[in-house]
């Protein structure tokens, strides 16, 4: 999932129709004086509720009926929903802050109450709304919201349906915070324990929605935050989301919401290995083992494993000789030929694009990683055996992205970049949309095959270059605009490393 294309979920009470509010005061259009006073009066309830429960601590009867009150008047506050113009000057006499404290609530079907209020309240598409909801968001933390969000997500039991309910709403209140301030992401997990209870939840065998919620937020937790992406490895995250989708390696999804939460477990997977540091992980939790395995089973989760395998190889040998070792070559060039399973996703033709270019990149991953000895050798032989059949499957992958990034190119000629503001930079990056970074990977690897000095695999290198009208000075060029471009955003260090290889390779071509 691009975790980050999280869409707003619907309560379980909402598939029921509309929240009642017949106990509410009919009110046509309120404003601020109508506001004030739903507020004051919901504040009056709550205090008259708690100061029951401090005389009478040990006669629940006592104060049971304030607490009917209380939530009947926190219903009517609902309709606040309706009219977030007010938020900004209801904030200051209370809003966040009463809210906040009824989180907190002895009483767990009050507490649900405020998840669900403050879920509505949160809730907004309107983006005139925007500024006077995010004064409420403020506010919330302000108030330690985010503290009891995550504390009562332990506090509520799902075995009870209203409390599983309350989870959801729970879930809802923090996806509309991170969505009105997505800086709050590092903030909530580095002061809470939202992590552990989400990767605790995701580690449930039964699907539900609450666990679909989950892997949402986990996701969005995790799609732009290092940070978060490495607190999730320290607490042994890597080795839970993996356990997660190893329940799915020789089986399917059984309906799409099921479905769509694999995603987004594969889509956190893939985000919690962008640190070095996870990768050793997922290494070490025999992670290569199990997308190798769940590729070999050609169930949904087939193009999902691909990437996984490539976040994961991407500039980190120890995995690209773990998958030698585990024999993941024959799985990959099986992919690479084209052999790939049947299902309701893969009939899109852009979906086959983006699996072949995913294996292009782990090949070229494995060509950068295993630069000597006996699974150098293994890899080569993969491009000797029938007849060098998959050099020609690397020639027609050449000649469709060379012919696709010409045509891009010629398109861009064609403009006045100047009219429309492109500078070069834009314009290297339409290319790379158009192809070429995919082109650049297969440059490469027709680098390295030509590098060992395979006298077979050369001459049909060179024999595949004529038939097709190229030369080896049309790989030289694409190389070295690969070599100019590439960027330091691993560090100055791997930039002139991978430099250095790239220019190796051309010298020998």
């Amino acid at each position: 999932m691009d975790a980050a294309a999280a869409h707003k979920r619907k309560r379980p009470d909402e598939a029921a129709g509309e929240v009642d509010l017949s106990a509410a005061d009919e009110v046509e259009v309120l404003d601020l004086r109508a506001g004030k006073r739903l507020l004051l009066a919901f504040e009056r309830r709550l205090r008259d509720n708690l100061e029951a429960r401090m005389k009478y601590p040990d006669d629940p009867a006592r104060f049971a009926d304030s607490e009917i009150a209380l939530h009947a008047e926190a219903d009517r506050l609902r309709l606040l929903a309706g009219a977030p113009e007010l938020f900004p000057d209801l904030v200051p006499i209370g809003l966040a802050s009463s809210l906040a404290s009824l989180l907190t609530h002895d009483n767990a079907d009050l507490a649900a109450a405020a998840a669900s209020l403050l879920a509505d309240l949160t809730d907004s598409d309107d983006p005139s709304d925007l500024a006077a909801v995010q004064a409420l968001a403020d506010a919330l933390v302000e108030a330690n919201a985010l503290d009891l969000l995550v504390h009562n997500l332990s506090r509520f039991s799902e075995a009870d349906p209203d409390e599983a309910e309350a989870v959801h709403n729970t879930l809802a209140v923090l996806e509309n915070l991170l969505d009105l301030r997505p800086n709050l992401a590092d903030k909530v997990c580095d002061g809470t324990k939202l992590l552990r209870w989400l990767l605790s939840r995701l580690k449930a065998r039964e699907f539900d929605a609450n666990k679909q919620y989950a892997s949402e937020i986990l996701a969005i937790l995790l799609q732009n935050s290092p940070a978060n992406q490495k607190r999730l490895g320290q607490i042994n995250g890597v080795d839970g989301l993996l356990q997660a989708v190893a329940m799915y390696k020789s089986r399917d999804p059984k309906t799409s919401d099921e479905e769509e939460m694999l995603e987004n477990l594969f889509d956190c997977l893939c985000c919690v290995l962008m640190p070095l540091e996870n990768k050793e992980r997922f290494v070490k939790a025999e992670g290569v083992e199990l997308m190798i395995i769940i590729m070999k089973q050609k169930k949904l989760a087939y193009s999902s494993a691909i990437r996984t395998l490539d976040f994961a190889m991407t500039r980190f040998p120890p995995a690209c000789e773990r998958f030698v070792d585990v024999l993941g070559l024959k799985t990959a060039f099986a992919a690479f030929m084209g052999k790939i399973p049947v299902n309701k996703k893969n009939k899109k033709e852009r979906y086959q694009e983006e699996l072949e270019e995913r294996i292009i990149s782990i090949i070229a991953s494995l060509f950068g990683g295993i630069t000597k000895g006996s699974r150098r050798m293994r890899l080569l032989g993969k491009f000797v055996e029938n007849e060098c059949e998959k050099i020609d499957r690397l020639m027609e992958f050449y000649t469709r992205y060379s012919d696709r990034v010409k045509e891009e190119t010629e398109r861009l000629d064609s403009l006045d970049l100047e009219d429309l503001e492109m500078d070069d930079d834009d314009r290297y990056n339409r290319k790379l949309e158009a192809g070429l970074y995919t082109l650049q990977l297969i440059a490469l690897i027709l680098g390295h095959i030509w590098h060992s000095g395979n006298s077979q695999m050369k001459a049909r290198v060179e024999l595949l270059l004529r038939q097709n009208k190229l030369t080896k000075q049309d790989v030289k060029d694409i190389l070295e605009e690969y070599h100019d471009n590439i960027g330091d955003l691993d560090g100055p260090e791997e930039k002139e490393r991978a430099q250095a290889r790239a220019k190796e390779i051309i010298a020998v071509l």
